[in-house]
């Protein structure tokens, strides 16, 4: 198993694993996995998530391929410089809308 670094996407056909490794004995441990892409796989997020806005122009169409994905757009459908997040149903992409945090 290769293990390499990258600046940019990376795809894989059979998953992901995130290991840590025995600074004294070299002793691998699989600490997490995600799977492979035809999978469906949850994934925790334990750490702040950024996400890098996108008018809304340039969302992929909605497909079942993207069905799930989150994406931040900066234009909220109508060229107004307002942030919104949008979900794709496999059919379109829909607002998420909820109330403020107190």
């Amino acid at each position: 198993m290769a293990n390499t670094s990258f600046n940019g996407p990376v795809r894989s056909q059979n998953g992901f694993e995130t290991i840590s490794i025995d600074p004294t004995t070299g002793v691998t441990t699989v600490t997490s996995t995600l799977g492979a892409a035809s999978s469906v796989t949850s994934v925790t997020v334990s750490s702040f998530l950024r996400l890098t806005p996108i008018l809304t122009s340039a969302l992929p169409t909605a497909a079942a391929g993207n069905q799930g994905q989150v994406r931040l757009i900066s234009d909220n459908g109508a060229g107004n410089n307002e942030y919104c997040l949008v979900i794709s149903t496999g059919s379109a992409w829909v607002t998420a809308v909820g109330a403020a945090l107190s």
